[in-house]
């Protein structure tokens, strides 16, 4: 007889992500829980996690699956810091049957819609080792999985819309609830003592999120996300860029080049960056494109 349900309130996930180990994902999992809850924290080979995603899914899973089977009816939560975050948004989206089960999914620096240097190293997206994986726009995918089960995000600004690895934009999806922090680094946020009242607080009352409201600011935003080639990135560059169009309330819409002739667009409110991306150079045509169409619909 299976008595892994009165045993266990919770199964616990946590995953470390990219060069790490499980070590602080676990003293993490180890200060959020108690005897009632099993956590399980895999650690990866580390010299894998350069290398290629998929081998990290298929393990993550097994593991996953292992602990589902002997505990099939125990409600889940998941945790992940950076990589981590998006090994479980592709475990979940193999196995849909298991969202009924998921009481909460949180990633913490996780590059949802891709990594800024990832795609850097990887700028024609080929595939260049774990660059090409973690280059990867998986917005849909987190935004499918946050309409079902209710998700936490959870992003760090040492000043300019960046944790040191991972930009504040890459991190944003609809559904999800989304908490800024300051001042913590990429590496920090796995361990860091501001991060655990933030996941209590919303495993106290895990929601899903209601989408963006259907304003100017947020259809700008969700057209030059379509644009192909379109990378989320930092405000670093925000004060070097120039007007294009004007929109009413003081809404802007910028550029800028960089030396490389790297195309940046910025979504402003007055002097407030309130998005930043760019496009690399093939895509040039199409982000001066989307820019026409926008200032012929809106401005």
């Amino acid at each position: 007889m299976n008595t892994g349900q009165a045993r266990f309130e919770f199964l616990l996930f946590a995953q470390h992500g990219w060069a790490d180990t499980g070590r602080d994902m676990a003293k993490l999992a180890n200060t959020l829980t108690n005897t009632n809850t099993r956590a399980i924290v895999p650690s990866l080979n580390w010299w894998q996690t350069s290398i290629r995603i998929k081998p990290l899914i298929a393990a993550v899973e097994t593991i996953a699956a292992r602990n589902i089977k002997v505990y099939p009816q125990t409600p889940i939560k998941i945790i992940g810091h950076s990589m981590g975050g998006l090994i479980w948004l592709e475990v979940l989206n193999l196995h849909p049957e298991w969202w009924h089960l998921v009481h909460s999914l949180v990633v913490i620096g996780s590059p949802i819609s891709g990594a800024d240097l990832a795609r850097r190293i990887d700028p024609f997206g080929i595939g260049i080792a774990i660059a090409g994986d973690l280059g990867r726009n998986r917005r849909q995918l987190a935004e499918t999985i946050a309409r079902k089960i209710p998700t936490l995000s959870i992003v760090s600004d040492l000043g300019m819309g960046h944790d040191g690895m991972v930009t504040i934009e890459s991190s944003k999806f609809a559904y999800s609830k989304l908490v800024l922090l300051s001042d913590i680094g990429h590496a920090a946020l796995k361990w860091h003592p501001a991060v655990v009242p933030v996941i209590k607080e919303f495993w106290a009352n895990p929601q899903i999120s209601p989408p963006p409201a259907d304003n100017l600011v947020t259809k700008l935003i969700q057209r030059l996300q379509l644009v192909p080639g379109m990378t989320d990135a930092s405000y670093q560059d925000f004060h070097k860029s120039q007007v294009v169009i004007s929109f009413p309330h003081k809404i802007t819409l910028r550029t800028w080049k960089n030396l490389l002739g790297v195309n940046h667009i910025y979504v402003a409110e007055g002097e407030k960056c309130l998005y930043a991306g760019y496009v690399g150079w093939m895509e040039t045509s199409l982000l001066s494109q989307t820019i026409e169409q926008l200032k012929q619909e809106f401005a």
